[in-house]
């Protein structure tokens, strides 16, 4: 197993159920119950599951984007819940991801040059000209042109959507990059294109990925290791090859038996 970057541990998050025009606490909802998981270096570890389950949960805890109720995150060593104000500021460069949905991520009113530049403005990455560039290196890193960078979100299809909010993802040069049900919204051909596209970009770049999905196919296709959640718990975890050739779990045993199948 690689180098150990993220270490999540014992990590709990629980909802306060509101009730009334005053939003009294009515009770309280249980999201995610005790999740432990590492992810190496370089590595993909697939999180999959039915909706509802947690997943996301884990992601946006992870990324701070809402706080935990108890546990231990740390990236590179650093504990992410102990980090505050600039130093949390600082280190978010290191955490990025990519958006389920590619149009309601990026903004309308931006062009897309502008809107991959910001998170390089953002963290105060390199002179303008310096932006200018690696803006242009992204686009076509993903497979798109640099003379896209003076379009508006709308004129480009869903696909090339998502390469772009790969691209902004990868401005920073995070260390890793969660992934939350990046190809659902997408036609099943261009799903193949963006996973193709992420693989090739970790074997390039080194970034690891957290693949946030309730495909078990699709996260097998990328993942070095898959972790199955079911009402908040990890309920199996392994090798991608083996999790999926020799299922241990009821919850397993029904995301397989969901996977399209062609008919004899």
């Amino acid at each position: 197993m690689p180098e150990a970057l993220l270490e999540v541990r014992d990590l709990r998050k629980v909802f306060a159920l509101r009730r009334g025009i005053l939003g009294r606490r009515a009770g309280e909802t249980v999201a995610v119950d005790g999740v432990s998981f590492t992810i190496g270096v370089g590595e993909t570890l697939g999180l999959v599951g039915p909706s509802g389950c947690g997943k996301t949960t884990i992601g946006r805890c992870i990324l701070r984007l809402i706080e935990p109720t108890s546990g231990r995150i740390t990236l590179a060593g650093e504990d992410l819940l102990a980090l505050r104000g600039k130093a949390l500021r600082r280190f978010r460069r290191n955490l990025q991801i990519v958006f389920q949905d590619p149009y309601g991520s990026l903004n309308p009113r931006m062009t897309v040059g502008d809107a991959i530049a910001e998170a390089l403005e953002v963290h105060g990455i390199g002179s303008p000209r310096d932006r200018q560039d690696r803006v242009v290196g992204l686009l076509e890193r993903v497979g798109l042109e640099a003379d896209h960078a003076r379009r508006y979100p709308h004129e480009f299809s869903g696909g090339q959507r998502q390469r772009l909010g790969i691209a902004r993802a990868l401005a920073p040069r995070p260390r890793l990059v969660v992934a939350d049900e990046p190809v659902s919204a997408l036609d099943v051909s261009v799903q193949a294109q963006v996973l193709n596209l992420l693989q090739d970009i970790q074997l390039e770049f080194g970034v690891s990925y957290l693949f946030i999905a309730h495909d078990l196919a699709v996260v097998q296709h990328l993942s070095h290791r898959i972790a199955v959640m079911d009402r908040g718990r990890v309920v199996e975890e392994g090798l991608a090859e083996d999790l999926v050739s020799s299922p241990r779990s009821a919850a397993t045993r029904a995301l397989l038996e969901s996977v399209p199948r062609l008919g004899g």
